[in-house]
């Protein structure tokens, strides 16, 4: 039998989708408490189907309910990241060795078509942005498909899947990165070609061990500009 999707289920899933984009973009800054007032204000979201939303980002790890304390968007300090960076250097890498394999001439072709408009997005800007759009039109989340591997589909494509882009926007907007990132994907595609399932495993490892090596740099800049402002702060007030 066919599940129904009733009016408040369809309100909550737009709702949820438009809270997701809001965490992963920073519009909702992170460890940000959610107040279902404001937020149903803010997006025009009833408080029902609101309520549900949050049910969902809790389940996509986007939000964690404290007890007595309420929502809050989550927050991705350096261990987190650490983590879940080497979760998905391992799980990835899996997902390419496997897709080498399985993946069917045509989805490697649909794939490397992807990168060229990635390319066109990228140059658009002024290769500034590489920001992938969500599900069809992301590169990882297409080989994690290609895979075949539903464990991994439930990892990558699901249940981290909204978590990883949140990491992974970070990156989006280090322009040092941008192309080389896209270069970098262009030659798991040439693996991925060959049926090379090891080589296409050792790209995408170096290419999110890349990815976490410029975030971790930029969050130790980040801490120092805070500690430096932090401290003429002090200074100024002792004055």
């Amino acid at each position: 039998m066919l599940a129904l999707h009733t009016p408040e289920g369809t309100l909550a899933d737009v709702a949820s989708t438009r809270l997701t984009q809001a965490i992963i973009t920073g519009e909702l800054i992170q460890g940000q408490k959610l107040n279902e007032a404001d937020l149903a204000e803010r997006y025009g979201i009833g408080r029902g189907p609101l309520r549900e939303a949050l049910r969902q980002l809790e389940g996509m790890r986007l939000v964690k309910r404290i007890p007595h304390a309420g929502a809050r968007v989550v927050t991705l300090d350096r261990d987190m990241m650490a983590d879940l960076y080497a979760v998905r250097e391992a799980l990835e890498g899996m997902a390419c060795r496997t897709a080498a394999l399985r993946m069917t001439d045509a989805e490697i072709d649909t794939l490397r078509l992807l990168l060229e408009k990635h390319a066109e997005q990228i140059e658009a800007t002024d290769g500034q942005i590489y920001v992938q759009s969500e599900g069809d039109f992301d590169f990882h989340y297409q080989i994690a498909l290609g895979s075949r591997n539903q464990m991994l589909i439930d990892l990558l494509a699901g249940e981290l899947y909204q978590l990883l882009r949140m990491c992974r926007y970070r990156t989006s907007r280090l322009s040092a990165r941008i192309r080389p990132a896209l270069q970098q994907h262009r030659h798991i595609v040439d693996a991925l070609t060959a049926r090379d399932g090891e080589l296409a495993e050792i790209l995408m490892r170096r290419h999110i061990s890349g990815a976490w090596k410029s975030i971790s740099q930029m969050m130790d800049e980040e801490h120092d500009s805070k500690t430096i402002t932090y401290s003429r702060s002090k200074t100024a007030s002792s004055r």
